[in-house]
């Protein structure tokens, strides 16, 4: 034990562990900074896809790939600067892939399916989409574990990235610039029907955000069912839509 202590306290005197120290602090200081680069570069891309008129899908794929390139490589470059043999992570990356056996399937999974949601032509950030459960919104965030979708009221709706690839998606503005909409409305019994399908359609036709009518696509009214106290019909218009 006495020379146990010797060698601790020779060790400490001669000032032989300020060299691992040193590297210690420096590998902490290039992982800092890989995160922070990471930060200030998919933030910076961020903007100016926020400003794009275009090309919003690549620069996201830009923004997500440069932020998770960077972290990486201030992991590797300090695992390099505390002098560690890259080449001997095999033995970790073999012991990584049997805790993953064991039980991290779920992290590694919603990972990859992030991984794919990003290049996916199918879905965008910025896309309007309807769940299975008819939850709608804007997909504003695809990130490592979970999607998030921010509904018309404003709310933050947290998906797993393997519901957007497994499940059933509608995406209102994958192509095209419109989708018709239907707008459920009620009138008393007794009224005109004919009178209140001219005012509708008028109504309809009157608002800058209904898209001049065509042969395919036309402003209608549906009478669609007869309530307990009064007639359900239904506007069916094509609206504009600007991405």
């Amino acid at each position: 034990m006495e020379k146990l202590s010797a060698t601790v306290w020779d060790w400490f005197a001669t000032g032989q562990w300020l060299v691992p120290a040193g590297k210690l602090a420096v590998a902490a200081v290039i992982v800092a900074t890989g995160f922070i680069a990471a930060r200030l570069v998919s933030g910076g891309l961020s903007r100016w896809r926020g400003r794009a008129r275009g090309g919003r899908p690549i620069i996201y794929i830009v923004e997500k790939l440069s932020g998770y390139g960077l972290v990486v490589a201030g992991f590797f470059v300090a695992l390099s600067t505390l002098g560690i043999d890259l080449t001997s992570l095999a033995v970790f990356a073999g012991a990584l892939g049997v805790g993953v056996g064991l039980g991290l399937q779920g992290i590694v999974r919603e990972f990859v399916s992030g991984l794919v949601l990003i290049f996916d032509p199918h879905v965008h950030v910025g896309d309007f989409i309807e769940l299975e459960n008819g939850v709608r919104g804007v997909i504003v965030e695809v990130g490592p574990r979970a999607s998030r979708l921010r509904t018309n009221d404003g709310l933050n709706v947290v998906i797993p990235n393997s519901k957007l690839i497994e499940s059933q998606v509608i995406n209102w503005t994958l192509k095209g610039g419109t989708r018709r909409i239907h707008v459920p409305f009620s009138v008393a019994y007794g009224v005109d029907k004919a009178l209140v399908r001219d005012v509708v359609i008028q109504a309809a036709r009157a608002t800058p955000f209904t898209l001049p009518e065509t042969e395919d696509r036309k402003t209608q009214v549906w009478l669609i069912g007869f309530g307990d106290s009064a007639l359900n019909f239904e506007l069916v218009v094509w609206p504009t839509f600007a991405r």
